[in-house]
């Protein structure tokens, strides 16, 4: 006998909730003069989804303390900037609202200009976690990483990614102890930014994971570490 698939909506903003009153309890305890960490965003396109999303990016961080910046540049000036804001001790974290280049191909390393711009961030101010580091971190399955200090820290995800991861444990599709063993899911759409990462990280959670794309379906399947 089959049973109906169960449909849910999900009000992202309960799940969210507990993410954000723990940053802003952190920032008010460790910065009460308001000189908070401040966060970057860099426009380098007309994208009016990119420039909506600076502008919540904004009231986020607004809303749990941080400080926050839109710069706006041409696209031809997008590296110098990246590699001007790494030697900037005001910044704290950048992110670049991509796409900038879309598919245009990168003669000077990476796929693409916009991995290639992506590896230009400095792995201390990505927030993104797109560079290399982070991304071979992902990959190999290396959830901890030592900071400046010698500290064992989280290695840094990708945040659309890591929010589905989230939204799944908050559905209890987790289990406490097996994390995604013996479930099988289906990824549409292969991104660099989105698709692929998220798959990876399914797959290291336990999960048998079918990445599909416009040409071609991939399996992810890898060894169960634990939960992110």
């Amino acid at each position: 006998m089959t049973t109906a698939a169960e449909n849910r909506i999900v009000d992202v903003a309960v799940v969210a909730k507990p993410f954000l009153d723990d940053i802003k309890a952190f920032v008010d305890k460790e910065f009460p003069d308001g000189n908070s960490p401040k966060l970057v965003g860099i426009l380098a396109n007309e994208d009016p989804f990119a420039k909506m999303y600076a502008k919540w990016t904004r009231k986020a961080c607004e809303r749990v303390g941080l400080r926050y910046e839109t710069i706006e540049c041409k696209r031809t000036e997008l590296e110098d900037k990246v590699y001007e804001l790494n030697e900037d001790a005001e910044i704290s974290g950048m992110m670049v609202y991509y796409p900038v280049f879309g598919t245009l191909p990168s003669f000077m390393a990476g796929v693409s200009m916009d991995s290639y711009i992506s590896n230009c961030v400095d792995f201390k101010k990505d927030v993104e976690g797109m560079c290399f580091t982070y991304i071979q971190a992902l990959y190999r399955n290396q959830r901890v990483m030592k900071n400046d200090k010698g500290r064992n820290v989280k290695s840094i995800l990708p945040c659309t990614p890591l929010a589905c991861v989230k939204i799944l444990e908050h559905l209890q599709v987790f289990d406490s102890k097996e994390g995604l063993a013996g479930k099988t899911i289906t990824v549409i759409n292969r991104s660099q930014i989105v698709g692929h990462p998220l798959a990876a990280m399914l797959a290291n959670d336990g999960a048998e994971v079918y990445s599909k794309d416009i040409d071609s379906m991939f399996l992810f399947k890898k060894r169960l570490q634990g939960p992110w």
